[in-house]
């Protein structure tokens, strides 16, 4: 049987604010992305990614990650369906010589699902990876999960799948910003608002999706600003603020996102947040 690809349920659509979408993909890529290289570099060191890795990123974004493997001598293949701005960054950034890197000529995007990363004559990957955090947005794991039925027809035995979430709350400086998001919006709390993360969210992602759990590990993801505005921009990008957007209005959502990040700011106007990241590896059956 085909698996189906579960997407987060979305209710209120038709009101969701109008943003600048390219706009958003640049602050993505240009201030927020690179506030996980340290998980991505933690993971590649720790699996050895190199000139024999067939990597499928799943929602792959604006392909730093999937640049950072390239770099190391992988294949890559990254499919999102969720995220045309972001993808289109991406594929300017591992186009060959892009960025003085030298990316390899089987290196792929896809704007579409895992299953449209595979052909009969496309090796087995090695090394899957999901590297868009969980375990901070309602209905987040579901989507993951959607995504994860795909894996083991393009895999070997044995192949790790890297799955990544928010760390704990008490550890993550920036839960409190994120708070903003719940509180502004309150009346659509369930429809993809911020949530604190919890112990064992990949875990039992994992273990839905018939991933045997292969050891873990935690890394300091701090996350650091030029000045507020760029701060304000680069969680906007996230997406995390949609629904409160949406329940109140975007002046509201930038005044109090302000706010909460007033105590992160420092003297020279920088502004810091310590945050702490998981990542779990899993193995295909």
């Amino acid at each position: 049987m085909t698996p189906t690809l579960v997407r987060p349920h979305r209710p209120h659509a038709e009101t969701a604010p109008r943003v600048n979408q390219c706009a958003r993909a640049r602050d993505w890529a240009e201030i927020q992305e690179r506030m996980l290289v340290p998980l991505y570099e933690a993971v590649y060191e720790r699996l050895e990614v190199g000139a024999g890795t067939r990597l499928l990123g799943l929602g792959c974004g604006s392909g730093l990650a999937l640049l950072m493997a390239a770099s190391r001598g992988a294949a890559v293949t990254g499919a999102d369906r969720a995220a045309p701005e972001r993808l289109a960054l991406a594929r300017e950034r591992l186009l060959p010589g892009a960025w003085g890197t030298r990316t390899r000529g089987d290196t792929r995007i896809i704007d579409g699902s895992p299953v449209d990363a595979a052909d009969a004559e496309t090796p087995a990957y090695n090394l899957v990876t999901a590297f868009e955090p969980i375990g901070c947005l309602a209905g987040d794991s579901e989507g993951l999960g959607g995504l994860l039925e795909w894996v083991t027809p393009l895999t070997g035995r044995g192949t790790p799948v890297v799955l990544a979430g928010w760390g704990p709350p008490e550890r993550c400086a920036t839960s409190a910003v994120l708070r903003v998001a719940t509180k502004l919006a309150d009346p659509l709390r369930s429809t993809g608002s911020w949530r604190p993360a919890l112990r064992d969210d990949l875990e039992e992602v994992a273990q839905r999706a018939g991933l045997r759990p292969d050891g873990s590990g935690r890394v300091a993801c701090p996350f650091g600003y030029a000045d507020m505005d760029s701060a304000v921009r680069g969680l906007l990008s996230t997406g995390l603020f949609d629904a409160a957007v949406t329940a109140t209005d975007q002046a509201q959502v930038d005044k109090e996102l302000t706010e909460a990040l007033h105590p992160h700011q420092r003297r020279d106007g920088t502004v810091w947040m310590p945050n702490v990241f998981r990542y779990l590896i899993a193995r295909t059956p």
